[in-house]
């Protein structure tokens, strides 16, 4: 695995750009095959997730959609109380090793 630097790719804070140059280096491909993958993943992802399936990636996580029940908030501004609906959120379970590798010493 190709250690990233924060100098070579700007802060640690990566951005898709950013990700795409680091996948298509340590793949040994193109840059646009690269995107190419990422964005297909991610699409399926998001198309798999919003008819209520999970995808799970072992060792990196889960994700999955939350329902939200409906609620009593309020407006900041003029502190009435307002109705906030119920509706269905975008979740992720960090896997096992995903988690560990976060955690882990330096």
């Amino acid at each position: 695995m190709v250690e990233a630097s924060p100098l070579e790719f700007g802060s640690w804070a990566l951005n898709k750009a950013e990700l795409v140059d680091i996948v298509a280096k340590e793949a040994a491909t193109t840059k646009k095959d690269a995107e190419q993958v990422i964005n297909k993943m991610m699409e399926t992802i998001i198309k798999h997730v919003a008819t209520g399936e999970k995808v799970t990636l072992v060792g990196f996580g889960t994700f999955e959609a939350r329902q939200r029940k409906a609620r009593t908030g309020r407006n900041p501004k003029t502190n009435e109380p307002l109705h906030i609906p119920a509706k269905r959120v975008p979740g992720f379970r960090v896997g096992k090793e995903f988690s560990e590798a976060v955690n882990k010493k330096k």
